[in-house]
């Protein structure tokens, strides 16, 4: 178990290079997800794998809200699992109501 200062300081912010937990070996340094399409019960999410700072591979997953599963998926069951959180969080903040962040004109 890491602690309190290694996650801080070496394991949780950004590229953890100087983490000694990290495999030497890896596909990717870090994994970016965005939402590409926003259709109502269909979204489309767009990542991006990164290997010393630059790019190095990208895709696209798709999954039917209708429904509630995936269309297409990673078959990386981590990276699936990361695209799993990215989504929650997402509808987490689609689904929040826009006026309650966006003061009243009265309060300017």
């Amino acid at each position: 178990m890491p602690t309190d200062e290694e996650l801080r300081e070496l394991c949780n912010l950004g590229y953890a290079a100087s983490c000694p937990r990290l495999p030497r070996e890896r596909a990717c340094d870090a994994v970016r997800f965005s939402v590409a399409g926003d259709r109502g019960s269909q979204l489309i999410l767009k990542f991006v794998f990164e290997a010393g700072h630059r790019p190095a591979g990208y895709g696209t997953l798709e999954y039917d809200l209708s429904v509630g599963q995936w269309v297409s998926s990673q078959p990386d069951p981590r990276i699936q699992k990361m695209a799993e959180c990215y989504l929650e969080s997402y509808l987490l903040r689609r689904n929040q109501p826009v006026a309650a962040s966006i003061p009243s004109s009265a309060n300017l």
